[in-house]
């Protein structure tokens, strides 16, 4: 029953969870040693537990690297003070889940002589009623005791499993209609610098053109347009599926060619030094840019100069806006695409989009950001914005099978 060796280095480099415990046994660790670990931890101690309809179970079981030759009990417990360990390791923001959602059942396992996977215990979702909208819950499983094990030791890096519970989210969208296509101006006192940034959109694209054939999503701007973050499809020399970026440094076309039929988030960041733009949490393109900054003030939605709301119409659906003052790590973005809590830090304004009816966009953070869309300006004949009234009557809200999100 002996250990091998690269079980035990490949647990070093992928649990980076626990890399610290892995390597203070450094280059003396005895591989003759046996070994027990939670199941599935030897690829990764954080795996995806997805919640569509409660009650829900996840089956967890402990293993040894070989045979045992003798009944091995061992004992799981649930112990959430180790999300704040992870977080603070991780730089993320998990949340346990509230009290009395989540159960273990049978928590006592046994590896049976001859074999070398136990019995499995029961980790149950009851409810989700209490769950905060926009919070990434975390469920620590870990192996609390073991008896009879001999001279098998627990693999530090194998002690604990993650689960993160994904909910199957079905969410309102709008969808898009070229009558909608208008700039809310907020007043001057919401005004806000950002020396630093992250603006973030869900889109769901009906279909392409090819190069030149523009569509235009959106744009996050300063009150006279100036620093501008729009994004476009099809622009001339371009891929009609490829994404447009021009920011205020310039151009940032993505390495991306969108598909049409699904939802994606776009995350557009700068850090004081570079603009990056981000598909689903994953770095897409990236342009260099130090020292700009700019003064949000302006949302437009589609392309609202002239005749040009037909002509550069996006079909499709948006959802889950967002104005940060901060640029965002990969985890923030990864763990947001289906929402995020709307007291997170750096927030500014957050639009669901997700009201169902009438003409407000709601900011979620109680900042102060809400969108009046019978309230915006549009330049109808390529000159002076002209204020607008009734655009908000022409939002169409959508929820349907294509609107789902596992979080």
């Amino acid at each position: 029953m002996r250990l091998n060796k690269y079980f035990i280095s490949a647990l070093c480099i992928t649990a980076s969870l626990v890399t610290a415990g892995c390597t203070s046994e450094g280059d003396k660790f005895n591989y003759g040693k046996k070994g027990l670990l939670i199941t599935g931890t030897e690829t990764d101690p954080m795996t995806k537990f997805v919640v569509e309809d409660t009650p829900s179970t996840y089956a967890v079981t402990a293993q040894s690297t070989a045979k045992v030759d003798r009944d091995i009990n061992i004992t799981f417990a649930i112990d959430t003070t180790l999300i704040a360990e992870y977080n603070k390791e991780h730089k993320t923001s998990f949340f346990a889940p509230p009290k009395g959602s989540v159960v273990l059942d049978n928590p006592n396992a046994v590896i049976t002589a001859g074999t070398a996977l136990s019995t499995a215990s029961s980790v149950k979702v009851v409810n989700t009623e209490n769950f905060a909208e926009g919070r990434t819950y975390v469920v620590p499983v870990t192996i609390n005791e073991v008896k009879n094990a001999g001279d098998e030791q627990v693999i530090k890096s194998g002690k604990t499993i993650y689960l993160k519970i994904s909910r199957v989210l079905n969410f309102y969208a709008v969808d898009n209609n070229s009558q909608t296509s208008s700039n809310f101006i907020f007043d001057d006192s919401k005004a806000v610098n950002l020396t630093n940034f992250t603006y973030e959109i869900k889109l769901y694209s009906y279909g392409f053109g090819g190069s030149g054939n523009i569509k235009r999503v959106c744009s996050f701007e300063e009150k006279n347009e100036a620093n501008a973050s729009m994004l476009r499809f099809g622009e001339n020399g371009m891929d009609g599926n490829q994404l447009q970026w021009v920011s205020p440094a310039g151009s940032v076309p993505s390495t991306t060619r969108f598909a049409a039929n699904r939802w994606y988030m776009i995350s557009l960041v700068y850090d004081g030094s570079q603009f990056a733009m981000y598909v689903d949490g994953v770095k897409d393109a990236v342009l260099g840019g130090s020292g700009k900054s700019c003064n949000f003030q302006r949302f437009e939605m589609g392309m609202s100069w002239g005749g040009y709301n037909s002509s550069q119409f996006f079909g499709g659906r948006i959802a889950e806006v967002r104005v940060w003052n901060r640029a965002l790590s990969t985890s923030e973005m990864t763990n947001g695409i289906c929402g995020v809590d709307a007291r997170s830090k750096g927030l500014v304004a957050y639009w669901k989009m997700n009201e169902g009816s009438g003409s407000i966009f709601k900011d979620a953070t109680g900042n102060g950001y809400d969108m009046d869309w019978n309230n915006t300006w549009r330049a109808d004949f390529e000159g002076d914005l002209i204020h607008h009234t009734d655009y908000g009557n022409y939002i169409n809200w959508v929820k349907d099978d294509k609107n789902k999100c596992v979080q």
